[in-house]
């Protein structure tokens, strides 16, 4: 097998995304053949090198990769261990016998499509905005939305001091007068913190409910909150090609 690099290494092996394994490099909670490696550009040979990630040994999976589809309730965070006891979508997929991590976040108020797997390739693939894969959310908001307001989120609204979005395919899907609600369906691809609720807030409106419908091509309309199943090759295959 050629050698990788570390990071690489490490996401492939279902540690993490490619990002935060780059950040467990530098904190220096790996070690190669037992030597702590503190730098980036460190490359591996998965059948000859010993890599370890905080003293336990690393290897690649020799199975095939596992694909969850959660459809994730409110109440839940997107980690697999909480330092304030909270409860994490890990203890929704208990019967998954794999080392499966989240793949992105959701905020604990908001619901929806969640994925989990092993992959890390595919973590990094779905989560880095470079492979502009589609996130779709159904918002629920407090007001009357005007279709003016909906054009300034197609076109990019500034959030966090200067940061301007991508322009974000946005639709009014239900208008309740009598509730005085809105409900907006938004298409982002990007995944910055909060982003979806900043972008409401940015235009003037206060979010009440915030779901996401949609990963890729692939959503969760016929998945109960709180039920998972397992995606398909097909489904997967999909998800990555989304945006060609």
């Amino acid at each position: 097998m050629e050698e990788m690099r570390l990071q690489k290494f490490l996401s492939s092996a279902g540690i993490a995304s490619r990002r935060k394994c780059e950040e467990y490099i530098l904190d220096g909670k790996i070690s190669v053949n037992g030597k702590q490696v503190l730098e980036l550009g460190t490359k591996v040979d998965p059948e000859k090198d010993e890599v370890t990630y905080n003293g336990k040994k690393v290897e690649l999976q020799k199975n095939d990769y596992v694909y969850v589809l959660l459809n994730k309730p409110i109440g839940y965070v997107t980690t697999a261990n909480d330092q304030f006891g909270r409860d994490t979508v890990l203890d929704l997929v208990k019967k998954v016998h794999k080392r499966i991590v989240p793949v992105g976040r959701l905020d604990m108020y908001t619901s929806g499509a969640l994925i989990l797997t092993d992959d890390g390739d595919f973590v990094y693939k779905v989560t880095h905005p470079k492979h502009e894969i589609t996130k779709t959310y159904t918002v629920t908001l407090i007001g009357i939305i005007e279709e003016t307001d909906v054009q300034k989120l197609r076109d990019g609204v500034v959030i966090d001091g200067d940061y301007i979005t991508k322009p974000a395919d946005s639709k009014i899907i239900k208008i309740d007068r009598d509730k005085n609600q809105s409900r907006v369906e938004i298409r982002i691809h990007e995944g910055k913190n909060r982003q979806v609720r900043k972008m409401c807030e940015a235009i003037g409106y206060k979010v009440l409910a915030l779901h996401r419908s949609k990963i890729g091509n692939v959503g969760v309309k016929d998945l109960k909150v709180g039920t998972w199943r397992y995606l398909n090759t097909k489904e997967v295959d999909s998800i990555l090609n989304s945006n060609k």
